[in-house]
């Protein structure tokens, strides 16, 4: 338990550097956060009461105390143009990203982890050859143009798959409790909004994963290779032991910990870059937020989404390592 205690201080301590981080970038962003509130045609004494109102007024170490207590009541500050919460907006729109993260990391395990422990198996083989070639052209395509590609040659010209979009025009009026799609019409045994809304996920998930799919094949690859050349392999393969069942029990078992670490961080990774696929396929959530906070100069709004987007990833690292001591305590005993 002393691992998981030292993963929660240092996640506790990066909560904090997050904080500092946050509140900084509301200070360096260019132009007077004040004017921009107030509104283009707004005089001096509202500017002088939008900046009291701001607490723009008071010293640094002040403003900084001021916004880490909010953060802790849920308090993300209020839209500069909308002038609703910042946090319902964010309640609003953070589940459909998660979603779509979501579907997007489950493709990456189906595809990096098998793939990965294939390769290393049969490393310099053709196969490995033609694997590594095609990982390193996954790693090359920004995401924004695959997603443009599948949609127009997938969902536009074949028809296949929706062109955009969360759910169909006949399902349009469907909600639910949580606000993500998938669980909410399976509660409530709504099976054709289940397809529907899994039917919209598939490119943008697929156009998301891509290239995190390709890095994660990589660093699976790399992790299983040494654990192949191991003696506790030599000694199952003298045993008589299935190649699969010492691929999967013993190789993986024994060398899953840096891959799933990637994984772990990639998670937050790609909600961060939901931004480029729910923009180009018209679904709603964090990423079209911000978009939408930075094109008005919304700086609480995208502070907000910059913190949420890092809170995210500190906390799905902070499961993965519990869950790696938890498969393996012994190999973090003395950590």
């Amino acid at each position: 338990m002393r691992y998981v205690a030292q993963r929660i201080l240092f996640s506790i301590l990066s909560l904090c550097v997050l904080l500092f981080i946050t509140f900084l970038l509301s200070h360096v962003v260019s132009g007077d956060p004040a004017i921009v509130a107030a509104g283009p045609n707004a005089g001096a004494d509202k500017i002088a009461a939008v900046r009291q109102e701001m607490g723009l007024d008071r010293p640094l170490l002040v403003q900084f105390w001021i916004y880490c207590s909010n953060i802790m009541h849920g308090d993300l500050g209020t839209s500069w143009f909308t002038r609703q919460p910042i946090a319902s907006d964010i309640i609003r729109e953070l589940p459909p990203s998660l979603e779509l993260v979501f579907v997007a990391m489950l493709i990456n395990l189906a595809i990096s982890l098998p793939l990965g422990l294939l390769t290393a198996r049969y490393a310099g083989s053709r196969f490995d050859d033609i694997v590594r070639l095609l990982v390193m052209a996954g790693a090359g395509l920004p995401i924004f143009w695959l997603a443009i590609i599948l949609q127009q040659i997938v969902a536009g010209q074949w028809r296949l798959l929706p062109t955009a979009g969360r759910l169909g025009f006949q399902n349009r009026d469907f909600t639910g409790a949580t606000g993500f799609t998938l669980f909410d019409s399976l509660m409530q045994g709504r099976f054709d909004v289940f397809a529907d809304a899994l039917a919209h996920l598939v490119l943008p998930a697929f156009a998301l994963t891509l290239l995190f799919t390709a890095v994660g094949v990589r660093i699976t690859r790399t992790s299983m290779i040494g654990e192949f050349r191991k003696d506790y392999v030599v000694l199952a393969r003298a045993k008589g032991a299935s190649e699969g069942r010492i691929m999967v029990r013993h190789v993986f078992a024994n060398g899953a910990t840096p891959a799933l670490t990637v994984f772990g961080m990639q998670f937050g990774w790609m909600l961060g870059a939901t931004v480029l696929v729910e923009e180009i396929f018209g679904r709603p959530g964090i990423g079209r937020y911000a978009v939408k906070a930075v094109t008005q100069s919304d700086i609480h709004a995208v502070v907000a989404v910059v913190f949420v987007v890092g809170l995210v990833f500190l906390f799905s690292n902070l499961i993965v390592d519990i869950a790696l001591y938890l498969l393996s305590p012994r190999k973090h005993a003395g950590a």
